[in-house]
C-alpha cells in the first residue's frame, strides 16, 4: 500500500536541517512517497534583516539543534552567515532553486536541499544569493535547473508561488504553526504526524510512518 508523506519545511529552517538525517531514511522507505512542499515561512513578509539580535537568537538555537540532532552548524557559519549583517534572512532564493529542481529533475529535489543546507551550515556559504545557488545546483548536475535560476521566468515563479501555497493551506488545515510539519495520506485520508518525534524518539518516528 502507497503512502504520500507530505513535507512541509523552509530551506533556511535550522530544525528541518536538524531532521535531515530522519528525512532521508524516510525517502528511502519502501511504499512511501515523500513529498515536498516548502512553506515561504522565512521569505516575503517572513524575512528578516540579519542583526546582531537575530544571529545571536539563532545561533543559540543552533546549538541546541546540533547537540540534539548531531547536525553541524560550523563556526564558518557563524562568521559568514550570522554575523553578515549585509545578508537578510531570506528562505525565498533557495524555495525558487528548490522549486526549479522540482521542475526539471523531481527525483533529486530532496539531495537539492540537503546540498543547500550543507552550503548554509557547514561551508558558510550565502544561499540568499541566486549567485551562490547557480554554483551549488551546478556542482551537483542539475544544470537545467541552475539554467531556469538565473533568471526565474512567470512559470518558475508561479509554480513556486503554487507550492507554497499549497503548503500553508496544508499548515493551516490541521493547524500546524511551524516547520518541520509531516502530513501522511493514504487512501484518501491524511493525518498529521507529531513532528517532535522527529527529535526526541526518530526510530518511534520512522517505525509509525512504516507501519501506517
Amino acid at each position: 500500500m502507497n503512502k504520500t508523506l507530505h513535507y512541509l519545511f523552509d530551506p533556511l529552517c535550522g530544525w528541518c536541517y536538524g531532521a535531515g538525517a530522519t528525512v532521508a531514511e524516510l525517502a528511502a522507505m519502501p511504499g512511501v512517497e515523500l513529498r515536498l512542499l516548502p512553506t515561504g515561512l522565512f521569505s516575503g513578509e517572513g524575512a528578516r534583516p540579519m542583526t546582531l539580535d537575530f544571529a545571536t537568537y539563532a545561533w543559540s538555537n543552533d546549538q541546541r539543534i546540533e547537540r540534539l540532532t548531531g547536525q553541524r552548524f560550523t563556526e564558518q557559519y557563524r562568521s559568514d552567515v550570522l554575523a553578515d549583517q549585509r545578508q537578510m534572512f531570506d528562505s525565498g532564493p533557495a524555495t525558487v532553486a528548490l522549486t526549479a529542481v522540482a521542475l526539471t529533475t523531481p527525483v533529486r529535489e530532496f539531495e537539492a536541499l540537503k546540498v543547500i543546507q550543507q552550503a548554509r551550515y557547514v561551508e558558510g556559504r550565502d544561499v540568499t544569493s541566486l549567485d551562490t545557488l547557480v554554483a551549488v545546483l551546478k556542482a551537483q548536475g542539475l544544470d537545467d535547473a541552475a539554467q531556469r535560476l538565473v533568471q526565474p521566468d512567470a512559470a518558475l515563479l508561479d509554480a513556486n508561488r503554487a507550492r507554497v501555497i499549497e503548503a500553508q493551506a496544508l499548515l493551516q488545515q490541521f493547524g500546524a504553526r511551524g516547520v518541520p510539519t509531516f502530513i501522511l495520506e493514504q487512501n484518501g485520508q491524511r493525518q498529521l504526524l507529531p513532528s517532535n518525534a522527529v527529535f526526541s524518539n526518530p526510530k518511534t518516528f520512522l517505525a509509525q510512518v512504516a507501519s501506517a
